[in-house]
């Protein structure tokens, strides 16, 4: 009985595979660079932009990713006994966009190596990154000796666009304080003025010279006889120290780091 194939990932953009439409010849001057861009970002799904699908071991239907897939078995058009993830990590077949050949998953140029820990394979080079047992998570070894753990701190959702972080296709940065987000949401949160944790209110950076034009701001802004000995209790964000400071509507700094990153607690 002949085999039913489903293909759930579009119209395929194959290009013939007859050596008569293609004359690979040395005039042509063909580079490995040029092989290796052809089609570069013109095939893939929302999910990934890359030049081969995956056939799914537990359907063995063709999807452009793994999560292509999960989206369509857990539809709410699906009867419920029958939704499913795809076991990723039996995916053992790829199929070329290119092509169309299908083949046995090989390596890739992208040094991927699988973390025990983790339980999921990263890319970028084992000897480039360490697994933190306490964060519960790998960082580049520039990190090593200077991060703050913080428990599971990548098992959690970017705390900007909400996307479940561990697993997530995209750069994740780990401030100051230990937590982690999306680099690209760290960058759009500088972006709208706003330099601290979302999650902690710690600085995300230096900010010296930014307390430095404070400093001068108040020292030229003499308070109202009426609050000119008025004091106040303040917690700092990036210290977390208490104290009591001399109370000033542009900010209130903290004697211990210097800090305008605080609150008013009393007074």
């Amino acid at each position: 009985m002949a085999s039913i194939t489903v293909d759930h990932s579009g119209t395929p953009h194959f290009e013939s595979k007859n050596p008569q439409t293609k004359n690979w010849t040395c005039q042509e001057r063909i580079t490995a660079n040029e092989i290796l861009d052809k089609g570069c970002s013109e095939y893939g799904c929302s999910h990934y932009r890359r030049r081969c699908r995956i056939r799914a071991p537990c359907c063995n239907e063709i999807f452009d990713c793994r999560h292509c897939h999960n989206e369509a078995k857990n539809n709410m058009e699906i009867d419920q006994n029958l939704r499913h993830d795809v076991p990723r990590h039996q995916i053992e077949k790829v199929i070329c966009s290119l092509c169309g050949t299908e083949q046995e998953v090989q390596q890739t140029s992208k040094e991927q190596y699988h973390c025990n820990a983790c339980g999921i394979c990263r890319i970028g080079g084992a000897a480039n990154f360490f697994h933190c047992d306490k964060c519960a998570c790998c960082y580049a070894m520039c990190m090593k000796s200077s991060h703050l753990c913080v428990e599971r701190a990548m098992h959690h959702n970017c705390p900007i666009c909400l996307e479940y972080i561990f697993d997530s296709r995209d750069d994740v940065i780990c401030l100051l304080c230990g937590h982690t987000m999306h680099k690209m949401c760290f960058e759009d949160m500088l972006a709208h003025n706003q330099y601290t944790c979302p999650l902690c209110s710690m600085s995300v950076g230096d900010m010296s010279e930014v307390w430095e034009k404070l400093d001068e701001e108040i020292a030229a802004t003499p308070m109202p006889a009426p609050y000119e000995d008025r004091m106040v209790g303040i917690l700092c964000n990036d210290c977390r120290s208490n104290s009591e400071v001399m109370f000033h509507f542009v900010g209130l700094k903290c004697p211990n780091c210097k800090s305008y990153n605080t609150r008013q607690t009393s007074g």
